[in-house]
């Protein structure tokens, strides 16, 4: 099951940086998680400052 990046979402870059295959870019307001490409290793969900990340 893929990963999903919530409204609490503050845009710092930092999930993308730390996903291993990718999945994550910059989306209009916020970053997103493309869920064909997630491989749900959950890397992001643990770094995200603010805990926006969480499984679909």
């Amino acid at each position: 099951m893929a990963f999903v990046i919530g409204d609490s979402c503050i845009s710092c870059g930092s999930c993308e940086a730390q996903c291993p295959v990718g999945a994550i870019s910059a989306g209009d307001s916020q970053f997103v998680i493309d869920e064909n490409t997630c491989i749900s290793c959950g890397s992001c969900a643990g770094q995200c400052p603010v805990g926006a990340i969480s499984e679909a």
